[in-house]
C-alpha cells in the first residue's frame, strides 16, 4: 500500500510540474522575443505564446515514453546547472546594475 501512495504523489508531483515549467518556459521565450504573453489572452492574439506552450507540454509528455531514465537525466541537469550558474551570474550581474538594461536611463 506504501509503495501505491508513493507511486501516486511521484505522478501527482510530475503532473502539477508539467504545466508549471511549460508555462514559465513560454512566458521566458514569449517576453524575451517581444511576442504578447499571457494566459489572460486569447489563442490568437498570442500564437506563438500558446505554440511554446504546447511544444513545451508535448515535450515534458512525450520524455515520459522514451528509455531516458529520470534519475539520471535529474543528476546530469543538476551538474550542467552547477557549472553554468556561476558564468552567467558573473554576466548577469553587471549588466543589471546598468540602467540602460532596465529601460529606464
Amino acid at each position: 500500500m506504501a509503495e501505491l501512495i508513493f507511486a501516486l504523489g511521484i505522478i501527482g508531483t510530475g503532473l502539477l510540474a508539467i504545466p508549471v515549467l511549460a508555462g514559465s518556459t513560454a512566458y521566458a521565450i514569449g517576453e524575451g522575443r517581444k511576442w504578447p504573453v499571457g494566459l489572460s489572452r486569447k489563442p490568437k492574439e498570442a500564437v506563438a505564446f500558446y505554440g511554446v506552450l504546447a511544444l513545451s507540454v508535448a515535450l515534458g509528455v512525450g520524455l515520459n515514453f522514451t528509455a531516458l531514465d529520470p534519475i539520471k537525466a535529474l543528476y546530469w541537469s543538476a551538474v550542467i546547472n552547477g557549472i553554468l550558474a556561476a558564468p552567467i551570474m558573473t554576466v548577469m550581474m553587471p549588466l543589471v546594475r546598468r540602467k540602460s538594461v532596465w529601460g529606464i536611463g
